[in-house]
């Protein structure tokens, strides 16, 4: 077992974990952080992104020793207490969701790509995106959701 420590949605946290422990794992299993979805187990789905210093990661490839020191940010830490983050409420009011269940990873990734690229065209979006699956959608709502958020006019159909 390996001692590991990082700050989590603001909060220090220390675990123990063995070296095999996946990040997701931590979250979900020690932290009760269960926002953060495991939905593949291969890295293909995008339904555990958080970020790590800052970056997109998908929590199921990287191990939770390996991040001894870091700052994550899970879904539970993009809201400001009963506020929404602007992401998040653009995804209500856009109904950028049906199950729920990429909605965590997507709105992680919708964090990332806005933090770099504030006014993303649409296309933009669809291509960062691509590491996301929802098997409920069009993604044409969450596309409005992001393109929203980012303080753009909304596309009244999105491309295909």
């Amino acid at each position: 077992m390996t001692s590991v420590s990082m700050t989590v949605n603001g909060r220090s946290v220390s675990a123990e974990v063995e070296g095999r422990t996946l990040l997701v794992d931590l979250l979900r299993g020690q932290l009760n952080l269960t926002g953060t979805h495991v939905g593949c187990d291969t890295s293909q789905c995008g339904a555990c992104v958080v970020h790590v210093n800052g970056e997109a990661v998908k929590s199921c490839t990287v191990f939770a020793a390996e991040l001894d020191g870091a700052e994550v940010k899970t879904i539970e830490g993009m809201a400001d207490g009963d506020q929404l983050h602007p992401i998040q409420a653009a995804f209500k009011e856009y109904h950028g969701l049906q199950c729920g269940f990429c909605t965590p990873g997507m709105i992680m990734s919708a964090a990332a790509l806005l933090k770099d690229n504030p006014k993303p065209t649409e296309l933009e979006v669809r291509d960062y995106l691509e590491g996301n699956i929802c098997r409920c959608t069009g993604y044409h709502n969450i596309v409005k959701a992001i393109m929203a958020a980012s303080g753009q006019d909304v596309p009244a159909v999105a491309a295909e």
